[in-house]
Order: structure tokens, then C-alpha cells, then sequence
């Protein structure tokens, strides 16, 4: 890559990314507690709702993150105006956004209230099924809330405010695990819900922080300036359809993006319990790595499109790049310590002989993966700085459903060995990923080149 791509970051922009990023990641971080905290749960009252909280959760994530995605691509196109002090059409483009949540909510709820297709597609067992159809029905009262956080959230981060954000979700976790554990195994005068009482759970936090978002926006000083809280105007035409420019793309690309790392399981499935066991928690490790890219991607894109809609084009420039070398460095840090420690690893997931040689194994992709992810995560969420959203989606699709998840079905159930290698197992899958995330990694960074090409005023 050009120097100019690449150059040395500046401290100002470093230690600023890192303060937002740090804030956001302990806020996502909390969010993953909240699925972590219902897997124990459910596990501990019975084996069926464990069951049907895996079925139930997929399909719910597979609806919700494009649907957030839609939202959380508008951050850019925020961050901008907040830039160029444009507070009256700021808040204007949020309370538009009521309409496309109206829209996702109901496109999402219809999903969600009849996921019988899904089940039968799947293979759910009968005996499950019941319990996935009620969690799924509480989860379509939450989504409306869940989006409506979504939307403070995109807009805190806009703005450069993301402590509320964090606050938030620590505090959600604090009031879920407590009412989780309460509703799913009853008493003081309830009687248990079973898996049900932990989907009421999560509905009962959504609505209490949407009621802290509403106080928020109509009385902090932070968010007074934007009239947030008055009554959203008639949908605007042109505002809607930069929406959709915008969101359309970035929810197809990350909803490709997710269901390509989510589907491997799947296909991973047949293979038989260890080769899932050890799947699972390579699959949840690349998870918790990824937590943190994605925390300093957001930070670098509403650091870049801040400075670019104050246009002061070097500043965004020289932002790009600290985002870069931050991603890159603290990629390299966490994948080494992957390989030194895997095996202490994959012994606090299970302590199976076969599960942990193989997830040992996995590991090692996972830390090449982990250094593809965080680049390519980086490389979108400033490709969005510029307004680029169409190629990525279209590059996700092509490279990590045509090779990440087609060559490795390949390779696993048609190949299945070569050289004296075993490839009927999760390595396959895990191989072609590698390849495929490097790829658009590759090609994220090459579009950015591009970009900063055509801005003429460069430090």
C-alpha cells in the first residue's frame, strides 16, 4: 500500500479513537452478557429450552442484525453533519429514522411471528418447536424497542457521545440478569416461564431503557440542542431516500456477513457433536475477538466523516490511517495471544479430550481470521465514510458465501481429504474463511486507496 495510506498516525487522533472505542467496547461487551447470561440460564432449567434458545436466538439475530445494520449504517452520514454544526437537520435525519423503523419493526415482527418455514427448513424437533414459537412472539414486542436503541445509540456515537450508550447497557445487564433468573424459574408469587421468562426479561429491560432514552433526549444538555423529542415531521423524500442509499447496502452486507459465519455451523452439524463442540467455541472465541475491532471501527468512521464534514480533509485523512494502524496492531497483539495461550483456551469451554485437540487446532485459524476481520471491519465502516456501500455488500456476497462457505462445502463433503489431510472436518470451512476475509480485506483496502486518491487536500 502507498505511504499515504499507511502513514504513521497522529497522538491527538490516536488517543481520542481509543477513549471512544474503549467506551463502546465495554458497552458491547455487556451486550454479549445478555446472551451469555440466557444460555446459562436456559441450560440450568432444562435441556429442551437450551435447545430451542439456540434455535430461537439464530433465527432472532439473523432478523435483527440486518435490520440494525440498515440503522447503524447511517452513522457516517451523522457525524458529518454533527461536523459541519448542521444541529437543526441533525435532528431533523433522526426523528425521520421513526419511519424506517416503523418499516423494519414490521417487516421484522412478520419474521418472527411465523417462523414455521424456518423450523421445518431446519429440522427443529417437534418437541422444541412450541418453545421457539413463544420466545420468537416476545421477541417481536421487543424489536420496536431494540431498533429504537439502535437509533440512540447510532446517534450518541454520532455526536461523539457514546458514555451514554455504555451506561446504558451496563445498566440493562444489571435489571436482565436479576429478571432472567426470577421470571425463568418463578417465585415470590410468579411461576416459572421457562425459556419464555427470559425473552419477558429482555422485553421488561428494552422498555426501561427506552423510557431512560426518552428522558435523555428531551432534558440532557448533551442532546437538548437537537430536539430530539419533538413529534417526527411528514416523511421527507429526499431524507428517506439517502436512507435507504445508505442502509440498504450496509444491512445486506452485514446480514451476508453474519449468516456466512453463522451458516458454518450448520454445515458443520453433520460431522457430528465434537467436530460441533469444537465449532462452537471457535466460533464464540472469533466472536469475543471481534468485539473489539468493531468498537474502533465505529469510533474511526464518526471520527472520519466528523472531520470531513467540518472539511478539514487532511484531519479525516490522517484519522483513516490511526484507525488503520490501530486495527492492524491491535489485530497482530490479539492473534498472537491466541496461538500462545489456544490451549488454555479451548480447556475453559470443555474439558473432552477430542473437543479441545480439535478446538485447539481451530484456533489457529482463528487467529489468522482475526487479523482479516479486524481490517475488512475497519476497511467498511470507512468505505462508509464515503459514501461507499454498494461494492462491499456486493464483495461480501461474492467471497464469503461463493468461497468462504462454497469451496469449503467443497472441500469438506467432496474432497474430504488431500495430501494425507483430513478436510471432513471444521478445518475446511475455517480454511476457505481465512482465505476468503483476507480477500475482501485486501480489496476494502484497495477501494480506500481509491478514495483518499480523489480528496485533493492531503496531509
Amino acid at each position: 500500500m502507498p505511504s499515504r495510506l499507511f502513514a504513521l498516525p497522529r497522538l491527538f487522533d490516536l488517543r481520542a479513537m481509543l477513549q471512544h472505542a474503549t467506551t463502546i467496547w465495554i458497552g458491547q461487551l455487556a451486550v454479549m452478557a445478555f446472551a451469555i447470561a440466557d444460555t446459562l440460564i436456559a441450560g440450568r432449567y432444562a435441556t429442551e429450552a437450551l435447545a430451542a434458545l439456540s434455535v430461537g436466538t439464530a433465527i432472532y439475530f439473523s432478523v435483527y442484525i440486518g435490520l440494525q445494520g440498515f440503522i447503524q449504517s447511517l452513522l457516517p452520514l451523522w457525524a458529518r453533519m454533527h461536523g459541519a454544526r448542521k444541529m437543526e437537520e441533525l435532528g431533523f435525519s433522526v426523528r425521520q429514522t421513526v419511519y424506517i423503523q416503523a418499516g423494519c419493526t414490521l417487516l421484522g415482527a412478520m419474521a418472527l411471528l411465523f417462523p414455521d418455514p424456518v423450523l421445518r427448513l431446519a429440522g427443529v424437533p417437534g418437541t422444541v418447536q412450541p418453545l421457539v414459537r413463544d420466545y420468537l412472539a416476545v421477541q417481536a414486542l421487543t424489536l420496536p424497542l431494540a431498533l429504537v436503541a439502535r437509533s440512540f445509540n447510532t446517534f450518541s456515537q454520532s455526536i461523539g457521545r457514546p458514555e451514554w450508550v455504555t451506561r446504558l447497557q451496563a445498566g440493562g445487564l444489571l435489571v436482565k440478569l436479576p429478571l432472567s433468573l426470577w421470571f425463568t424459574f418463578g417465585g415470590l408469587g410468579l411461576s416459572p416461564a421457562g425459556l419464555v421468562g427470559c425473552a419477558w426479561a429482555t422485553f421488561v429491560t428494552q422498555a426501561l431503557m427506552a423510557v431512560v432514552i426518552g428522558r435523555l433526549v428531551s432534558r440532557h444538555p448533551h442532546y437538548l440542542p437537537y430536539a430530539l423529542w419533538r413529534r417526527p415531521e411528514r416523511p421527507h423524500g429526499p431524507t428517506l431516500r439517502a436512507f435507504v442509499h445508505l442502509g440498504l447496502p450496509g444491512s445486506v452486507a452485514i446480514w451476508v456477513e453474519v449468516t456466512s459465519f453463522t451458516t458454518m455451523a450448520l454445515l458443520v452439524a453433520p460431522m457430528g457433536t465434537v467436530a460441533s463442540g469444537a465449532q462452537q467455541i471457535a466460533s464464540n472465541m472469533a466472536a469475543v475477538l471481534y468485539m473489539w475491532p468493531l468498537s474502533l471501527a465505529i469510533a474511526a468512521s464518526t471520527r472520519v466523516s466528523y472531520w470531513r464534514g467540518a472539511r478539514r480533509h487532511a484531519c479525516s485523512i490522517a484519522a483513516l490511517r490511526t484507525g488503520l494502524w490501530v486495527a492492524a496492531g491491535s489485530a497482530v497483539m490479539a492473534s498472537a495471544l491466541t496461538l500462545v495461550f489456544r490451549s488454555v483456551i479451548v480447556h475453559w469451554y470443555s474439558d473432552a479430550p477430542d473437543v479441545t485437540r480439535i478446538a485447539a487446532s481451530l484456533l489457529i485459524f482463528v487467529a489468522a481470521y482475526h487479523l482479516a476481520d479486524a481490517m475488512q471491519t475497519m476497511g467498511l465502516f470507512l468505505l462508509r465514510c464515503f459514501e461507499v456501500v454498494r461494492t462491499p455488500a456486493f464483495i461480501y456476497t461474492l467471497l464469503l458465501w461463493g468461497i468462504g462457505l462454497g469451496a469449503g462445502h467443497w472441500l469438506a463433503y467432496g474432497v474430504r481429504s488431500a495430501g494425507g489431510m483430513d478436510l471432513h472436518s471444521p478445518d475446511a470451512f475455517w480454511m476457505t474463511t481465512v482465505v476468503a476475509l483476507s480477500g475482501v480485506a485486501l480489496l476494502f483496502m484497495l477501494l480506500l486507496r481509491m478514495q483518499i486518491r480523489r480528496i485533493p487536500a492531503m496531509a
